[in-house]
């Protein structure tokens, strides 16, 4: 006797079911992108915004090309190349000591970045009389390993950083200096690693990991969710920790430390809501400057006199 053809409420569920399993794979290939760098050549994948259709509908299919990021360039000041073991593994950096510093400042930077991208920057602190601390992340450049957590793990490395500068220089004041990751893993490492630094330059933090994953997607006009969780729930399962706690405005509410924050009125990666908890969040002294025209980039390519002048400001303050 012939087997009853399946109803049409199990044949919806089977479908779903499958649905989901496909979505789960998809999500769970892109969080094992977004989190550790290859070795395939060619480029990193470009800006959602400047995707075509095509190139779209690929990116969400296959995950993005995640080379790890390489040191482009070196100081043109004089330089040691040093080692700093972090929980992460052996740290890159370059330290350049001016006479008579006035202070150190570390610089941290950004996702799918290296130390390099911050010469011009790591320049003009050194012309202001403070040595400073150019340092790879954990993955990235010369350091160790092979993963990033946009934030998270980072924040161990810069706790590894400022014990080894406190070591060396234990009377010396101590600026950090991060930018969008780099800042977010600032943030965490003071609010949850007990790390205290004399003060704090922070360039577009995001507000949170699940809000970062919702405006990329919005970026490639697509459907947030439930994509964007279910990337930040891969993401924390693959490495370890519960990413929709990766949170910079609720690390900012337990900062006390003077700290100046900067965004770019154009930043389609952090949104004003982001960087206004943010600020409100901050318990210490606080300044902000936003700088128009300007999205998720540097500020001193559109705007080098406003970007330096309103460092000098926050230092003698």
């Amino acid at each position: 006797m012939s087997r009853p053809p399946a109803s049409w409420p199990r044949r919806l569920l089977l479908t779903a079911l499958l649905l989901a399993l496909l979505v789960n794979v998809v999500a769970f290939n892109h969080a094992w992108r977004f989190t550790h760098f290859s070795t395939e050549p060619g480029g990193h994948t470009a800006a959602p915004e400047q995707l075509s259709v095509a190139g779209k509908l690929w990116v969400l299919a296959t995950g993005i090309r995640n080379p790890r990021p390489v040191n482009r360039g070196q100081p043109s000041f004089a330089y040691q190349t040093l080692h700093i073991p972090s929980a992460n593994g052996l740290l890159e950096s370059w330290f350049g000591p001016v006479p008579n510093a006035r202070g150190t400042v570390a610089l941290f930077h950004g996702y799918t970045s290296d130390k390099s991208r911050l010469l011009r920057e790591a320049a003009y602190f050194r012309r202001l009389g403070y040595s400073i601390l150019l340092t790879d992340f954990a993955g990235n450049g010369g350091s160790a390993g092979t993963r990033i957590t946009v934030g998270y793990r980072e924040a161990y490395d810069v706790a590894a950083v400022a014990q080894w500068l406190q070591r060396r220089q234990p009377h010396t004041p101590l600026v950090f200096y991060g930018v969008s990751m780099g800042a977010v893993a600032i943030l965490r490492a003071e609010s949850e690693l007990g790390v205290r630094p004399t003060a704090n330059i922070i360039e577009c933090p995001y507000g949170s990991m699940l809000q970062t994953a919702r405006n990329r997607f919005r970026a490639m006009h697509l459907p947030a969710f439930p994509f964007a969780h279910l990337l930040v729930f891969w993401g924390g399962v693959q490495n370890g920790f519960w990413a929709f706690d990766l949170r910079a405005d609720a690390y900012a509410r337990r900062i006390r430390t003077p700290t100046l924050l900067m965004w770019g009125t154009q930043d389609r990666r952090v949104t004003r809501t982001e960087t206004d908890a943010i600020f409100a969040g901050l318990r210490g002294p606080k300044q902000r400057q936003f700088f128009s025209g300007s999205g998720h980039e540097p500020y001193w390519r559109q705007h080098p006199q406003l970007w330096e002048k309103k460092i000098v400001q926050f230092f003698n303050r």
